[in-house]
């Protein structure tokens, strides 16, 4: 394994070449021999080798335009907006789905335009052309930024191509900062020191070792020391609204960034909104919804896809049954009162993984010493209750597919909080009832971040996290890497 690289190998790699200008034009050129591809193997394959005419209607029904001219006007003015509207800007390479949504919503802008300048030039332009040449220049583009993105994700696990970070606090928030930020390298993120209300050693962070570079009054020394290019601070309680005002006339314009870190944790992007009032930068956070149109489109959502799953996949589940049945004595379907909506509590189903008495046996397996579960939840990861065709169920989360009939039935949701036993609610601290505000669902955000191997307060923070912040577009995300999650198999026992 190579030795991670050191600083300042990681501003050689990143801040003197420009590495946002560097990738961005890599996203140029892969962008443009994408759009070339497509555009011309649609007219390629539309019309032929030869070379065809745009028909025009009206005066100007004697003008001869190619369709090799209107391709080329497509490819530039495709270029020319995806770059327009920043989809190539760094803050928004590397991580959420911005940059994405900014790909479709550009390409959605462009045929816009494209249809009223035919409306309006009484261009008639050939409808298989365009309705082939959109979608597929779509789906290649996010594919290729997608590529991009996994190469990216690798280049910033060794600490390139991110911004360098100097944090500036109180040695509490600067130790949560470094380690929230250094835990996901793909942000683009890169801790490189900190400068702490009280300089009372030499690093911070634990095993993170942040060299803690001076205090308050050496921040323009600091930033020169670590050769940051990007100033976060963590919190403003010992910085005045002039101090702070100063330090961002110091930063060089362009080529470093001030970056400061409201006290809001576990808030989704598009609930907070930011409106400058009276020279104050405010930011609004908007409570979140659980009725409404929003509510109804999520039930109706789960309803449909529920029901078709289950009529999808009834072989299968007829397979399993027999499986189960034959394995060992015993009914094939387990049932177990769990609590759902607002406290209430409902029968959830599931393929029977264990022997007929392995409620019976908890007791005694609770006082065993164990690596997984947490103090709330029990998880053994060789559990002696499992059958052998159990093992297999739970390996692919095939067992939990009879929920889908709890889906379908109106107790769960596809996506949503793990549903818990009464015996874990008692347990609960008041602020984690707040996951009884939505369904419980079959997978959520527990689900594609560990599953077993999850800390108690790490699943109470996701589960909090998704009722605070759901959307249908989140649901979708998330039945995307439910699906990864369980053919990765990590955490399933």
């Amino acid at each position: 394994m190579s030795a991670a690289p050191s600083t300042r190998e990681i501003r050689s790699a990143s801040s003197t070449i420009g590495w946002n200008k560097a990738y961005s034009q890599r996203l140029l050129l892969t962008d443009a021999l994408v759009l070339i591809w497509v555009v011309f193997g649609v007219q390629i394959a539309w019309f032929g080798i030869d070379t065809a005419n745009v028909a025009f209607r009206g005066d100007l029904r004697n003008v001869a335009v190619n369709y090799t001219a209107i391709s080329l006007v497509v490819i530039a003015l495709w270029l020319g907006v995806l770059g327009l509207y920043g989809s190539r800007a760094d803050r928004v390479i590397g991580t959420g789905s911005t940059e994405y949504k900014l790909i479709i919503d550009v390409s959605l802008r462009v045929f816009g335009l494209l249809a009223i300048l035919a409306f309006l030039f009484h261009i008639d332009l050939a409808r298989g052309y365009i309705l082939i040449a959109f979608p597929v220049g779509v789906l290649v583009l996010v594919f290729s930024r997608w590529l991009w993105r996994q190469w990216l994700v690798l280049q910033r696990a060794q600490g390139r191509y991110s911004a360098q970070v100097l944090l500036v606090g109180s040695r509490e928030t600067v130790e949560h900062f470094a380690r929230q930020l250094m835990s996901q390298p793909s942000a683009g993120y890169h801790v490189v020191g900190a400068c702490v209300s009280e300089v009372t050693g030499g690093t911070v962070g634990g095993s993170l070792r942040i060299p803690v570079i001076g205090s308050f009054d050496d921040l323009e020394a600091a930033l020169v020391a670590s050769h940051a290019d990007t100033v976060v601070i963590t919190s403003s309680d010992h910085l005045p609204p002039e101090r702070v005002r100063q330090l961002s006339w110091s930063l060089e314009p362009g080529g470093q960034h001030l970056v400061v870190a409201p006290s809001l944790t576990d808030i989704g992007g598009p609930r907070i909104h930011t409106r400058p009032v009276a020279g104050f930068p405010l930011i609004h956070v908007e409570t979140p919804t659980y009725a409404g149109q929003k509510l109804f489109s999520k039930r109706l959502f789960d309803m449909v896809v529920g029901a078709l799953l289950l009529a999808a996949i009834s072989p299968l589940l007829a397979l399993v049954a027999l499986v189960v049945k034959v394995g060992t004595p015993g009914p094939v379907f387990f049932f177990q009162e769990r609590v759902g909506l607002n406290g209430s509590t409902f029968r959830m189903v599931k393929f029977r993984t264990m022997v007929v008495d392995a409620e019976a046996r908890l007791q005694l397996l609770a006082q065993e010493e164990r690596a997984e579960g947490n103090s709330v939840l029990f998880k053994m990861k060789d559990d002696p209750r499992v059958t052998r065709a159990g093992r297999w169920l739970r390996r692919y989360s095939i067992d939990e597919l009879p929920q889908l009939m709890n889906v379908v039935r109106g107790d769960m949701a596809l996506v949503g909080p793990r549903p818990p036993l009464a015996r874990e609610v008692a347990q609960y601290e008041t602020h984690v009832h707040r996951r009884f505000l939505v369904k419980p669902g079959i997978t959520g955000l527990w689900q594609t971040s560990g599953r077993s191997n999850l800390s108690w307060e790490d699943s109470v923070r996701l589960d909090l996290y998704y009722v605070e912040n759901w959307s249908m577009a989140g649901d979708l995300v998330i039945l995307w890497r439910t699906a990864r999650a369980v053919l990765a198999r990590e955490g399933a026992f």
